[in-house]
C-alpha cells in the first residue's frame, strides 16, 4: 500500500518564496535595468533642476548661490518621495489591500483642520506667527500622538482589527474636513487665500530648518521598516499564514503602523498635503519591480516617487511656467490611475 504523505500542498505565495524574490533571472536583470533607468533619469532631472535657468555664468559664487536655494527643494522632494513610498508599500502590505492607502487615516484632514484652526481662532496674525519650528513640531507631534491613540486603542481591543481602524479613520478624517469646511466658511476673502495657498502640497513649503528634525526621523522610520521586509513578506501571504509560520502579526502590524504615520505625519507637516502620491508611487513600482520581495519593492518605490517628482517640478516650472500646480497634477494623475485599478479590478 503506497504511504500518503501529510505534507500539506504549497500555495503560490509560498512557491513564490521558495524560488527567491524573482521568478527568473530575465526579471532580475529586468529589475535592475529598470532601477538604473531611474536613478540616472531622476538624478538628471535633479541636476537640471539645481543648473537649469540659472542666470549667473557656471561656476561662480552666485550660480552656486542660487543652486544652494533650489538644493532644499531637491531635498524636499528626497524626503517626500522616500515616506510616501515607504509608507504606502508598508501600509498596503499589512492591510493586505494595494488600493487604500495611509491618507485615508487622516492625516491631511487634521493638517488642513489645525491651519484653518490657528487661522479661525488667532487671525492673519496667528496663522503668520504659526510658522517655523515650532509649527513642523506641533504639526508632526499631533500626528503621531493621535495615530499612535488610534491604532493602540482600535487595534488592542477585544473588537479591534484593521477594518474597524479603517472605517474610524475615515469618520474622523471626514469629521475633521466638515469641521474645517465650517470654518473656511466664515473667513475673510483674503483669509482664505492665504490659507489656500498654505494647504496646497508643495515643496516650497519645506524650510530648511525642518531638515535636521526631519531627516533623522525619517531614516531611523524607513531603515526600521525596511529591515522588516522578510517578515512584510511572510504578512503579505495574509493573517493565518503568518501566524503559522510564528510571526506575531498584532505585533508587527502596530510597530509598522507607528513607523508609518511618523513618516506621512513627517512629509506632511513638510510639504502639506500629497494625497495620491503615495498610491501612484506603490502601483507603479508592483509593476516594475515584478517580485514581492519588500526589500527590492521599497527601493523601486522611492526612485520611482523622486523619478516623479523632479521631472514634474521640472516641465512644469521650466516647460509650462505653471510653478504651484505640479501636487494638482499629481493628484489628478494619481486619482485617474486610482480609478484604473478600481474599474480594472472591479473591488476594493
Amino acid at each position: 500500500m503506497a504511504k500518503t504523505s501529510t505534507t500539506p500542498a504549497p500555495n503560490a505565495g509560498n512557491l513564490a518564496l521558495l524560488r527567491g524574490p524573482f521568478k527568473d533571472a530575465r526579471a532580475k536583470r529586468g529589475y535592475w535595468v529598470t532601477m538604473a533607468i531611474i536613478v540616472v533619469v531622476s538624478l538628471a532631472f535633479a541636476i537640471l533642476l539645481l543648473a537649469w535657468d540659472n542666470p549667473m555664468p557656471f561656476g561662480t559664487r552666485e550660480f552656486w548661490l542660487i543652486a544652494e536655494r533650489r538644493f532644499t527643494s531637491v531635498i524636499a522632494m528626497a524626503i517626500v518621495a522616500f515616506c510616501h513610498a515607504t509608507a504606502t508599500v508598508a501600509f498596503q502590505t499589512i492591510t493586505n489591500n494595494r488600493i487604500i492607502t495611509p491618507s485615508l487615516l487622516g492625516f491631511e484632514s487634521l493638517y488642513t483642520a489645525i491651519n484653518t484652526g490657528a487661522l479661525y481662532l488667532f487671525g492673519v496674525a496667528g496663522l503668520v506667527a504659526f510658522t517655523g519650528i515650532p509649527r513642523f513640531l506641533v504639526l508632526l507631534a499631533v500626528m503621531v500622538l493621535l495615530a499612535s491613540i488610534l491604532y493602540g486603542w482600535l487595534l488592542s481591543g477585544r473588537f479591534g482589527n484593521m477594518q474597524i481602524m479603517l472605517l474610524v479613520g475615515i469618520i474622523v478624517g471626514g469629521g475633521l474636513g466638515s469641521i474645517s469646511t465650517f470654518m473656511q466658511r466664515l473667513l475673510t476673502p483674503s483669509e482664505f487665500d492665504l490659507l489656500t495657498a498654505r494647504l496646497f502640497g508643495s515643496v516650497k513649503n519645506a524650510d530648511p530648518a525642518y531638515f535636521p528634525i526631519a531627516i533623522p526621523l525619517v531614516i531611523v522610520a524607513g531603515a526600521l521598516l525596511y529591515m522588516s521586509s522578510r517578515k512584510l513578506n511572510i504578512v503579505a501571504l495574509g493573517h493565518d499564514i503568518a501566524v503559522g509560520l510564528g510571526i506575531n502579526h498584532k505585533a508587527l502590524v502596530i510597530r509598522s503602523l507607528v513607523l508609518i504615520t511618523i513618516l506621512m505625519a513627517t512629509s506632511t507637516a513638510l510639504v502639506g498635503p500629497m494625497t495620491f502620491l503615495g498610491f501612484l508611487v506603490a502601483t507603479l513600482a508592483y509593476q516594475f519591480a515584478n517580485t514581492y520581495d519588500h526589500r527590492y519593492v521599497f527601493p523601486m518605490a522611492f526612485g520611482l516617487g523622486f523619478l516623479i517628482l523632479t521631472g514634474a517640478y521640472f516641465i512644469m516650472n521650466h516647460v509650462f511656467y505653471a510653478q504651484g500646480v505640479v501636487s494638482i497634477i499629481i493628484e489628478l494623475v494619481g486619482g485617474v490611475v486610482f480609478l484604473a485599478v478600481i474599474m480594472k479590478r472591479g473591488r476594493l
